[in-house]
């Protein structure tokens, strides 16, 4: 079966700050010749680091949703929301946009990036050769999808924001939005060690490589 020619085997490394291409002809390189970082063949640790953001960003995830994010007092009464009593409040009151937003950021895409990124480590670390372009794409949208996160902190400020503006009442940020932001930071830690060049290391190749590599 015919296939492009693995980077190893052209003798470059990619430089993940600026995306140059290193050639490692004369020897390894370990800083990039244009902008002077650190260059890996493949991230030190990548496996070991990503599960354990992974496992993190998972714990924080079930305070995330069970505590509530903000107070909010209106004409003299308080009430404390979660994030999915806020989606439900939102979209009775007829603020759909609002409630979707919040809805994307605050579930779906956290438990978007949760079964893409264990997808991928358990596939990586069984060495399967599976769909292999799929699963990059996968990648490349879990890194897509992960600077969205942050927009269900953005729509709290947002409407505190509006409400004391309005002087309508008083919104107060509770410690459910805290564990959030940390869900939001120690997933984008995860996507950002793991290396996507593992996902075409699988055994095949390899043991192709060295039978050629004997003959």
């Amino acid at each position: 079966m015919n296939r492009p020619p693995l980077a190893n085997e052209l003798n470059l490394v990619l430089c993940h700050a600026c995306g140059k291409a290193c050639d490692t002809t004369a020897g390894p390189v370990h800083e990039c010749p244009r902008c002077g970082a650190p260059v890996h063949e493949r991230k030190p640790n990548s496996l070991t680091r990503t599960w354990a953001y992974l496992i993190a960003a998972l714990v924080f995830y079930i305070p995330a949703n069970l505590l509530p994010v903000m107070n909010t007092k209106m004409l003299g009464s308080a009430d404390d929301s979660t994030i999915m009593s806020g989606v439900i409040e939102f979209w009775a009151h007829g603020a759909w946009d609002i409630a979707s937003i919040i809805f994307i950021a605050s579930i779906a895409v956290p438990a978007t990036k949760f079964v893409a990124l264990g997808l991928l480590l358990i596939t990586v670390q069984r060495g399967s050769d599976w769909a292999q372009k799929e699963r990059s794409k996968l990648y490349r949208f879990v890194e897509l999808i992960g600077y969205w996160s942050m927009l269900d902190v953005i729509v709290v400020a947002l409407v505190a924001a509006l409400v004391k503006f309005q002087a309508l009442g008083d919104i107060e940020p509770r410690p459910g939005i805290l564990f959030f932001g940390l869900v939001v930071v120690f997933t984008m830690l995860a996507a950002m060690s793991f290396d996507p060049r593992m996902i075409w290391e699988s055994p095949e190749p390899k043991e192709r490589m060295d039978e050629v590599s004997s003959h």
